[in-house]
């Protein structure tokens, strides 16, 4: 059962349409006016989430349900838009499963939260939060927002993601970020795999930290950056020629390195205790 709920002047619920889709299954769809950067929230236990840029000032829910061990239920107020999968009596991994395919403006505050299914979301102008245990997140061609990630064992992938100020923490998903830049990018893990590939840009605070994982930045010739690496009990290799600099730690030797290379525009932190330190320059 779903209680709809009517905001007049905030979030109007435009139309609930309720289908049959296959033995078993239910599509369930929902469209919500909102305003300006309105706040959605989508809580899936079990199932993928997939959100994308929509039109201004419209939200578009469509959800399939496997089973009648599950059941949707929605709030609204003011500008915001609340999603949340209820499972019901006698539900589990199987059953209590919605797929979610999302629509939201693209200024939208999204906050998307998934147990184990892959969460994706592309092409969004706002500030992003997502959380899951074991599912895989994807956030793509995004820009200009806040964007925090919380998972457990899931990879994590950000592509082409611009002007973000950016904190993931991963306990052991390997977490790789392509094309990504800000004022902040920082990824704390236990024992994943942290992967960099990009510039360096936007005069940022690039801060990398593991404890058993590897670190692997891969960076073109003309970056500027002023960098700092350590690893306790993992050997550091670096491509760069750079310009020695003052540390709080000694930098002689295979486990750590310091310096700066062209300007410095951006810091740069790589720091694990056991992981192997990799600083790579890019040939193109």
């Amino acid at each position: 059962m779903i209680a709809v709920s009517w905001a007049p002047k905030a979030v109007t619920v435009l139309a609930l349409t309720g289908l049959a889709f296959g033995a078993g299954e239910m599509r369930k769809e929902l469209h919500f006016k909102v305003g300006k950067r309105p706040m959605v929230s989508i809580n899936n236990p079990y199932g993928p989430v997939v959100v994308k840029a929509g039109v201004p000032h419209q939200v578009v829910v469509s959800a399939i349900l496997h089973s009648d061990k599950v059941e949707l239920d929605q709030s609204s107020s003011r500008n915001r838009v609340d999603v949340i999968s209820h499972l019901l009596p006698g539900s589990d991994q199987t059953t209590g499963v919605v797929e979610y395919e999302v629509q939201v403006p693209p200024e939208a505050d999204l906050t998307v939260h998934s147990e184990n299914g892959p969460i994706h979301i592309e092409k969004l102008q706002g500030d992003i939060a997502t959380e899951g245990s074991d599912s895989s997140i994807e956030v793509l061609d995004c820009a200009n927002g806040h964007v925090h990630v919380k998972t457990l064992n899931g990879p994590v992938n950000l592509s082409n993601v611009r002007n973000g100020h950016i904190e993931i923490v991963s306990m052991g998903g390997d977490v790789l970020l392509s094309g990504v830049d800000g004022p902040l990018v920082s990824v704390n893990s236990n024992s994943g795999k942290i992967q960099y590939a990009g510039n360096f840009g936007d005069e940022g605070e690039y801060d990398f930290t593991s404890h058993t994982g590897d670190i692997e930045a891969v960076a073109p010739a003309y970056a500027s950056i002023d960098v700092m690496a350590r690893s306790n009990q993992g050997r550091v290799e670096n491509d760069f020629s750079l310009e020695p600099k003052h540390t709080p730690f000694y930098v002689k030797g295979a486990n750590a390195f310091a310096g700066t290379h062209n300007k410095a525009a951006s810091s740069v932190k790589l720091f694990s205790f056991s992981g192997r330190i990799q600083l790579k320059k890019r040939q193109n």
